[in-house]
């Protein structure tokens, strides 16, 4: 069996830890950047005055070293050409007076040095504007006789000569070993037939210049972009630091904090910004103290009221339960009276109940005695209370609890008061048909759903089924006897647990609630173990729950 070399497969993890080390690095870089971004208003308009400021320099230095590169080269071509021109005059007056008896290489040598003698008229001008350079002199070939030259012939391009032997002066750029040059390239006429005189001119001077003016505009530009950015962070700052002042103040006076102003100084635009943001919380102040006012009134008098009623009830009470003990000897009229006294007193006991606990929530006085227990006895104990409904309406009720014991850290009272007012109201509402009970679990929370299949909740109901005193049908007949206040408690009771409480409803496909507790106290519930909208009819939810051996009352 072969493989890899061991060597190979530990380089191999080398690079591939590397790459996801450098991957989750950048990923992170890449995170912290995007959280500032969004945070930073100071960040944001610097690094935008950075790319923007960074977008106009580069045209702006592109545009100025095209302009002194040209300029540079224009000069230089000018000068060259002066050159030229007095570098063809002097090779004609070389060629006329050479004795005719030497060869004409040797001639073509003469005049060559003649261009480049420093004691020479135009070797002393070449250290002027031009510079130096290195003539060619070519001599096209005539018949058998070849091409004669005198120089570096190599370094003349090969598109250049045409012209030159057309009779035009003309000039290319090159480069030779490396280094720009300019060749300008002349007809010379004289006593020597197709004479061409190049001059070649390296561009040393040119280059170094060029690259001292692009360094100096780079320097420039990265001093320019730093006090750009300093300058937008400087005067940014000046804005933002009473943006950020009137976030923190904000902030204090929603946790609180009512008496958190912001400071004002001078009379600009900041300034009248926190006049009118201090102006906004001295109103809203004022408002929420007197609201808070209101509300500790509202909640005193239904507890006061409350309270004083309770005593002038129990001696109706004890009136009612006499009158009701010896209904028998009474007429049917008079009969009829007790029994409908002794159930109002029982529906206005239930009223009192019912508002002494809303009023301790809304005090923040209710308690929550938590103790470990199993919420299958929750729900068991919340259907013996209500079975009587089920008798009364003919409704069947489907119990689906996991066959192992659900043990969780709540209020067994204040749960099994929830499971009660969730059973009660799919009792009254269910029109007769059967109504499922389902209880799920997962690893930190527990979920009971109460689901019916009567005419279930409109579009918007969902949102004030909540809300006390609310009643999707005024005309429904209560069969529960309810006070309009037991879902508003249920879902109290709820949030007092940590937990949820949610509805869902459509007109002619029933309603649901469903109850969702944390197993242990403390733990932030992040999803439930029962979806609240059904994924099937409940037909067919019963029947699963049927073949799975559940309970049926």
């Amino acid at each position: 069996m072969s493989g890899r070399p061991p060597a190979v497969t530990r380089l191999t993890k080398k690079i591939h830890y590397g790459i996801r080390d450098a991957y989750h690095t950048a990923a992170a870089a890449a995170g912290g950047f995007v959280y500032w971004w969004r945070r930073s208003l100071q960040l944001r308009v610097v690094t935008s005055t950075l790319i923007l400021s960074t977008l106009v320099v580069l045209v702006l230095g592109l545009v100025l070293v095209s302009q002194i590169t040209a300029r540079l080269l224009d000069d230089k071509v000018n000068a060259a050409t002066e050159e030229v021109e007095r570098a063809r005059a002097t090779v004609q007056r070389e060629l006329a007076g050479a004795d005719e008896s030497n060869s004409l290489t040797s001639r073509l040598n003469s005049a060559s040095a003649a261009l480049t003698n420093p004691g020479t008229d135009l070797a002393r001008s070449s250290s002027g504007g031009a510079g130096a350079f290195e003539p060619v002199l070519i001599v096209r070939g005539d018949g058998p006789r070849g091409a004669v030259t005198s120089g570096p012939v190599a370094e003349i391009p090969g598109s250049l000569r045409p012209f030159v032997q057309a009779g035009q002066l003309t000039y290319e750029y090159t480069s030779v070993a490396g280094v720009p040059t300019l060749v300008v390239g002349t007809p010379a006429p004289s006593d020597v037939a197709g004479l061409e005189l190049y001059l070649v001119f390296p561009l040393n001077s040119e280059e170094r210049n060029i690259n001292l003016i692009q360094g100096t505009l780079a320097i420039g530009a990265a001093v320019l972009l730093l006090l750009l950015a300093g300058i937008a962070a400087l005067v940014t700052r000046q804005v933002v630091l009473p943006v950020r002042a009137a976030v923190d103040v904000a902030e204090r006076f929603a946790e609180g904090h009512l008496d958190e102003r912001m400071r004002v100084r001078g009379e600009d635009d900041v300034a009248r910004l926190g006049l009118a943001f201090n102006d906004m919380a001295e109103s809203l102040a004022e408002q929420i103290g007197q609201l808070e006012e209101f509300g500790a009134l509202q909640r005193r008098f239904t507890s006061d009221v409350s309270h004083e009623l309770r005593t002038p009830l129990t001696t109706v009470r004890m009136a009612a339960d006499v009158l009701h003990a010896g209904s028998e000897d009474m007429n049917p009229a008079l009969r009829r009276s007790a029994e409908l006294l002794v159930a109002e007193l029982d529906r206005f006991e239930s009223l009192l109940a019912d508002l002494l606990e809303i009023s301790r929530h809304d005090a923040g006085m209710a308690e929550l005695a938590a103790e470990p227990l199993d919420i299958r006895a929750c729900v068991r104990g919340a259907i013996e209370t209500v079975r009587h409904l089920a008798v009364q309406t003919g409704t069947e009720l489907v119990l689906d609890l996991p066959d192992v014991p659900v043990v969780a850290e709540v209020d067994a009272r204040r749960v099994e008061r929830v499971l009660r007012n969730l059973l009660a109201n799919a009792l009254d509402h269910g029109e007769g048909k059967p109504v499922l009970v389902q209880m799920r679990t997962s690893e930190d929370a527990v979920a009971v759903l109460v689901r019916d299949s009567g005419f279930g909740l409109r579009p918007g109901e969902v949102e004030l089924v909540f809300n006390r005193f609310w009643r999707a049908d005024p005309s429904r007949v209560r069969r529960s006897g309810g006070s309009g206040l037991g879902l508003a408690i249920s879902l109290e009771d709820a949030r007092l647990h940590g937990g949820w409480l949610d509805a869902w409803g459509q007109p002619g496909a029933g309603a649901c609630f469903r109850l969702t507790l944390p197993l242990r106290r403390g733990v932030e519930l992040t999803a439930s173990p029962l979806p609240l909208v059904p994924t099937q009819p409940l037909e067919q939810a019963m029947a699963h729950s049927n073949s799975s051996g559940t309970e049926e009352f």
